[in-house]
């Protein structure tokens, strides 16, 4: 146990690492390849990463306070009382995940594009709800991977769309 109680604290100071904050939306991007190419092997493997990276960067020789402030208040929810209502507000986090693969399998791109502001706006409101002030710290990294989504999602449907223009005319 004491293993496990280790492991958890070496990872827990590398999650104040605010680049992890950055690069965990960056994994909705292959998230929605493998949703699209209807790749269960990948989904699941992007799914792991995106669950370890909360701890891929060196811990931060300072903290942010606000960061601190929040990751606090975020280990408090997860360690406090689990009520009905926290089981429900955390099953967000699957069904995020299932609508997701769920548009992009059925090639439904502005569904898609609605799952992933939904999301983002949902975890800004979930985190200044949560964590009060210090919420605000995941507005930015937020904000920026949900635009970087969208726009890979636009270039990703535009590309797509030029590649079967381009095929349908061929074949004439």
């Amino acid at each position: 146990m004491e293993f496990l109680s280790d492991f958890l604290s070496w990872a827990w100071a590398r999650h104040h690492n605010v680049l992890s904050w950055y690069i965990r939306p960056m994994f909705i991007l292959p998230f929605i390849f493998f949703a699209y190419k209807r790749n269960w092997k990948g989904l699941v493997v992007t799914i792991i990463a995106l669950f370890t990276s909360m701890f891929w960067f060196p811990a931060p020789a300072t903290i942010d306070p606000a960061v601190e402030q929040f990751l606090q208040a975020e280990k408090d929810y997860i360690l406090g009382d689990w009520t009905l209502s926290k089981v429900l507000a955390s099953l967000t986090v699957p069904a995020f995940f299932y609508f997701l693969a769920l548009a992009f399998w059925k090639r439904s791109w502005w569904w898609g594009v609605a799952v992933i502001n939904l999301a983002a706006l949902g975890k800004v409101a979930w985190s200044v709800i949560s964590g009060g002030e210090s919420g605000w710290a995941v507005l930015v990294p937020a904000v920026i991977g949900m635009l970087v989504c969208d726009a890979a999602v636009y270039l990703g449907v535009t590309f797509i769309n030029k590649r079967q223009t381009l095929s349908a005319t061929e074949a004439k």
